[in-house]
């Protein structure tokens, strides 16, 4: 397996189940050229993807499938029921042999189709993300006459403007009219702006309920189930245990709870961590339990419970427990507590465990590490908007408790003004906002200081941490907090809070760690989000937050695949090499987005349903405005013949996917393109 497209995993078994699906179909049939021929493009396509994959005996298997339907007789059926039964259970050995988080997901993924078996049809973004959902017909329904009443309500508010103009038209032929009839026209000109007002509120709170209906069904699709997540930390934790000479017993309750996908994938580092520590660094091994009175075996309870709009996610063994004091010492000594430490209560004191950098491990663990794993699982869960807590007994176990929001939401962010520039900040991060005026400041040591809840506090000029000219005389001071971490931030102006929806930076190059990503105003305008976990030890100079030359022109490329797996691993390679890669499944997609677009070349697949790959680059040599637009034919075909006839297609290139490198095909792409 290609460690570098591991997450791919998922993609690629949910392809290969339904590729399966259809292939169950034809077996019977198979012995007929018709039927054979369907099968054969069906094994060609899977045959492509997992050699990407480096999945190689899914390949061969998939290859000699090829070959036995070739030449098909009445035993070919059976012979090819036999090689479906073997590649049915390879695709199984596969999620046991992933990592048990990526796996857990392919089988979400699974367990989400076999519920709703309509409509299928994989849905891309602007190549940031792919996304894959079946959408069961009444569901599709509900989500197309909402999206009919949105429409129709947008329609109205078009009539708006007229009506403004003949209102407008009324106040400026009243002011020549004389006095009684300009005060006519002055009155039903308040009128009519009275009614307007009304309608067009009637009309937005409509419009308000709609889209916020649509929103939730949306939400609703990216929910699924918790127990393939569950089951596969169980194993793993059941594997773990083995590997440590420890027994164990799994209790797995709730799987029947259900999270929003993309939160799952962002908290499978935090589950597998807390899977760890609790089999590592908590329940005992069996001698040290036959002298503590215990049971040999420990227990491990992983449970997930829906409470409305939240999801918690439950931790517990029966093991040692963590002991409070050593808490507090080692806190001490980190100077994260005053030296005496007296006021802090039990639940204060384990809540120090998930600061970042705290640990009261003493030695290097190779399953724990050196006791990074609770802080982690701290910054993953607040930056989601959730909370997590600890309860432990000493010598009775301990109960970590993870609450996150079922699903993703926009998120509220304040829209901050450093110099002439824009900012967004997580709200939640934000503990108040107060102003001071710069006078009031005092300088010790080279730092500003302000009194803050009756301590003076050092204050961080974010303009000074972005390389901007320092606030304005009243600067806005903020207080971030992310866990027990704080720092007081000082701006120009804080200009209002937003709810938006926070997006990642697209392109290859990687963004200054003070930001998280990106996110449009409502105005339009784009803006930076700033990271909370990141500025509370951003320093300045640190990363160069804007860049000082002008980024080389970035080629278009349009990539033509029909597989879902293999498409987004060629979409990665390319956006990696610094090329904008517009990604379609079908030449006729491609034959829509060349009428709507220009691209710089394009690379395209040969199989492929309906039209294939050759079809597509004599119908582009057929076009005037594109008869010199280059082709890349990139195939797992590559005998002497099939690249002869894709030269004589018009291809200019023609590359085997069995050698296929990201730097050869980019290379390749930018010399026809004209850019080197």
């Amino acid at each position: 397996m290609n460690p570098e497209f591991q997450d791919l995993i998922p993609l690629f078994v949910s392809e290969g189940k339904r590729r399966l699906e259809t292939l169950w179909e034809l077996a019977s049939e198979v012995s007929a050229q018709t039927a054979a021929a369907k099968a054969r493009r069906e094994l060609h396509t899977l045959k492509g993807s997992s050699r990407m994959l480096n999945l190689r005996p899914i390949a061969e298997l998939c290859h000699r499938g090829e070959g036995l339907l070739q030449e098909p007789d009445e035993t070919t059926p059976s012979r090819f029921t036999e090689l479906l039964d073997r590649l049915s259970q390879l695709l199984e050995d596969l999620l046991i042999a992933a990592d048990p988080l990526v796996g857990a997901a392919a089988a979400a993924a699974e367990e989400e189709a076999d519920q709703e078996r309509a409509g299928d049809r994989p849905l891309a973004g602007d190549g940031a993300e792919v996304v894959e959902h079946r959408i069961s017909a009444p569901t599709a329904d509900r989500l197309t006459g909402s999206a009919a009443a949105v429409r129709l309500l947008a329609l109205t508010g078009l009539t708006t403007g007229t009506r403004l103009e003949e209102l407008a038209q009324m106040a400026k032929d009243g002011l020549t009219e004389p006095e009684p009839v300009a005060r006519q026209a002055l009155a039903m000109l308040a009128s009519g702006l009275r009614q307007m007002a009304a309608d067009l509120e009637s009309d937005q709170r409509r419009l308000l309920r709609h889209a916020e209906d649509q929103l939730e069904r949306l939400l609703r699709l990216q929910l699924q189930p918790l127990r393939p997540h569950l089951q596969m930390l169980a194993r793993h934790a059941r594997e773990l245990a083995r590997t440590l000479g420890k027994e164990i017993e799994v209790e797995l309750r709730g799987g029947e709870a259900r999270l929003d996908q993309r939160i799952c994938t962002e908290l499978q580092g935090a589950f597998l961590h807390l899977v760890r520590n609790a089999v590592d660094h908590g329940i005992e091994p069996p001698d040290q339990r036959d002298e503590a009175g215990k049971r040999r075996t420990g227990t491990l309870r992983i449970e997930a419970s829906s409470h409305g709009d939240r999801v918690e996610i439950v931790v517990a063994d029966d093991g040692v427990g963590i002991d409070p004091a050593k808490v507090l010492e080692t806190a001490r000594e980190a100077g994260l507590v005053a030296s005496e430490g007296a006021d802090l209560s039990t639940p204060e004191i384990l809540q120090l465990l998930f600061t970042t950098g705290f640990s009261t491990r003493q030695h290097v663990s190779e399953v724990s590490g050196r006791g990074m794993g609770l802080d982690a699982v701290g910054n993953a869960v607040r930056n989601l908007g959730g909370e997590v807590w600890l309860e432990s007994e000493r010598g009775g176990g301990s109960t970590i408790f993870i609450e996150v929001p079922a699903a993703r939401r926009a998120e509220r962010i304040l829209v901050l003004r450093v110099g002439s520039e824009r900012l967004a900040l997580p709200k939640g991060a934000v503990r108040w906002v107060s102003t001071v005026d710069r006078d009031e400041l005092l300088v010790r040591d080279g730092s500003s200081l302000a009194e803050v809840e009756g301590q003076l506090r050092r204050l961080v000029f974010l303009g000074d941490l972005l390389g901007s000219p320092r606030p304005s005389p009243r600067p806005v001071l903020l207080s971030l907090q992310v866990g027990t971490a704080q720092r007081i931030l000082a701006v120009d102006e804080v200009e209002g809070e937003e709810e938006v929806l926070l997006r990642p930076f697209a392109g290859a190059l990687t963004p200054p760690s003070c930001y998280t990503g990106v996110t449009l105003l409502p105005s339009g305008e784009p803006v930076a989000v700033l990271a909370p976990q990141a500025l509370l030890t951003y320093a300045p100079g640190s990363n160069a937050p804007r860049p000082t030359t002008a980024a080389p022109r970035r080629l278009r490329v349009l990539l033509v695949e029909d597989s879902l797996v293999t498409r987004e691993m060629e979409r990665r390679m390319l956006v990696e090499e610094g090329l904008l890669v517009t990604a379609v499944a079908s030449a006729d997609e491609a034959l829509s987005c060349l009428g709507e677009q220009e691209f710089d070349c394009i690379v395209t697949d040969i199989e492929m349903p309906g039209k294939d790959g050759l079809d597509l680059t004599r119908q582009v040599r057929g076009i005037e405005r594109l008869a010199q637009l280059p082709v890349v034919v990139v195939s797992t075909r590559d005998r002497p013949g099939d690249r002869a006839a894709g030269m004589e297609a018009g291809a200019d290139v023609y590359l085997s996917k069995k050698i296929l490198e990201s730097r050869e095909l980019a290379s390749v792409i930018r010399r026809l393109g004209g850019d080197g």
